[in-house]
């Protein structure tokens, strides 16, 4: 017969299906040890109930023996003859019966004496070990012996005692009927009571354990299929948090490898502009090189940082696919000034064309940072640009729209602060602060300006965070240390950052 082509591809991709043979699955499993279980508990429940049938089989024949010698030795009856004593007390399948009473026995022989007794019994006091080990001993190796068995007469024993000898061919195979009995009767029990044991615990148990298994399997089979995610049944139990618990984290899975593979196509598609975009900048930053030569004042004030500007976007698309790597390349740190890194980052804004946004940098001009100035210009922009798109958005003609970016030196730290008064980042946006895909503040963001940011900044073992507390607006700041420098066996003294709290928050 042929494999099934479904289950070939899933072995070829390395997923594990569940075994069909017999023996091998859960519910097979579960069947077996049902069973056996359910037989263990009955061999217990046969032991002692085989020898509590040896107990009362002797103990039914003692008391006839005891109720027809009492009959027999009456002195208000009449003396029976002696062949019906013998048939009487021969119906109790004694061999010889004796009786005790003050002290005075009397023997009443039926047939002739055995020459031994191989077991004696007084059933008065015997203990439940010793009589299961006597029931066992007597059902598997008994039958060609001869018992002694005593026992009290009347309820007290205050009528005498009576001991009875008797073959133990007839008890033995009482027993043998009855174990025979016992065991099937146990069988059919088992059986029944497994099954429904089984039934039941299929449909708790297995049932919502396969359907988790089957999930599982589709859901590696074809991660993308939004049918492939488990639908909880709404049950309280472990297994209903098992199932709820097992549906967020496949949905939470589908997200990511949504938010990857649109990741994976952005890198595609920028990997194709890329090559022509070089192309085109370079051309631009040769034309841009000429304006120089021009004698114009206002040309001769733009032009150097037009050719900063396009030179770093030359460089912007040699290094354009080093985020969709998941690899930004180390910063390459030297002293800069952070007010002219600001002031490039003003420059290319462009909000002094409608006058609507306030523009503020309170950075001292002679203040140095140790960053990459590149690395530390992208991460500067990106903060402006989302706060200048924020507040462009907010239509209220009376609102402030103000950015501010100040600077101060704490030790080898340089804490830098990025604010501004628009409408601050919604709930969504501050839950998943500086996610690719998911942290943006408006409808078609993509939310990458913030996680290039935090990359950046994390290079440079440095910090950045949203500052809560504000009531309009939002604050950003980062941390930036200096380099370490290595003294050899001078230990440079470690400088803690001192978090500096705004004061308009309290």
């Amino acid at each position: 017969m042929a494999a099934n082509p479904h289950e070939a591809n899933d072995r070829r991709d390395g997923i594990e299906q569940p075994s069909n043979r017999p023996g091998r699955s859960l519910s097979s499993k579960l069947l077996l040890l049902t069973i056996l279980f359910v037989l263990i508990a009955e061999v217990l429940i046969f032991v002692p109930s085989v020898a509590n049938f040896r107990m009362t089989w002797l103990q039914q024949r003692l008391n006839t023996a005891a109720a027809a010698s009492i009959l027999i030795t009456a002195e208000q009856v009449p003396e029976l003859p002696r062949k019906v004593q013998d048939e009487v007390l021969m119906a109790t399948g004694a061999k010889a019966i004796v009786l005790r009473n003050a002290g005075v026995s009397r023997l009443l022989v039926v047939s002739d004496m055995p020459p031994v007794v191989d077991l004696r019994a007084d059933l008065g006091r015997v203990m439940p070990l010793v009589a299961t080990r006597d029931a066992f001993d007597t059902l598997l190796f008994g039958g060609n012996r001869t018992l002694s068995i005593t026992g009290p007469m009347g309820d007290n024993g205050d009528e005498g005692e009576i001991e009875m000898i008797l073959s133990e061919a007839p008890l033995r195979s009482a027993m043998i009927t009855y174990s025979r009995n016992i065991a099937l009767i146990s069988f059919v029990i088992a059986l029944i009571t497994a099954a429904l044991v089984f039934l039941a615990i299929r449909r708790i148990l297995i049932r919502p354990i396969q359907a988790m298994t089957r999930s599982m399997l589709r859901f590696a089979a074809d991660p993308a299929n939004q049918g492939a995610i488990i639908v909880p049944t709404g049950r309280d139990d472990e297994l209903g948090i098992a199932e709820r618990q097992l549906a967020g984290m496949q949905s939470q899975l589908q997200s990511t490898l949504r938010s990857q593979k649109r990741l994976a196509d952005l890198g595609l598609a920028v990997s194709k502009i890329n090559h022509d975009m070089r192309n085109i900048l370079a051309s631009a930053q040769l034309m841009s090189d000429r304006l120089i030569d021009i004698e114009d004042p206002a040309i001769k004030r733009f032009a150097p940082k037009l050719i900063r500007t396009i030179d770093r976007a030359v460089a912007y698309t040699s290094d354009v696919l080093a985020y969709g790597k998941a690899d930004e390349k180390a910063p390459s740190r030297r002293r800069t000034l952070l007010a002219q890194v600001v002031s490039d980052v003003f420059d290319l804004l462009g909000v002094d064309q409608d006058g609507s946004i306030q523009l503020s940098m309170a950075v001292p001009a002679d203040l140095e940072v140790d960053a990459d100035p590149e690395q530390l210009f992208r991460v500067i922009l990106n903060l402006a640009r989302n706060a200048v798109e924020a507040m462009r958005a907010d239509r209220e003609p009376s609102a402030i729209k103000r950015l501010s970016v100040s600077a101060a030196r704490m030790g080898t730290v340089v804490i830098i602060s990025v604010e501004d008064t628009g409408p601050g980042l919604p709930r969504k946006s501050r839950e998943n602060l500086f996610q690719p895909f998911r942290g943006s503040a408006r409808v078609g963001g993509t939310g990458l300006g913030l996680a290039i940011a935090h990359e950046l900044v994390t290079a440079h073992g440095g910090t950045i965070e949203l500052r809560e507390g504000r009531t309009v607006g939002t604050h950003f700041e980062i941390r930036l240390p200096d380099a370490p420098v290595n003294l050899g066996s001078v230990a440079r003294p470690a400088v803690r950052p001192v978090l500096v709290e705004d004061s308009r928050n309290r």
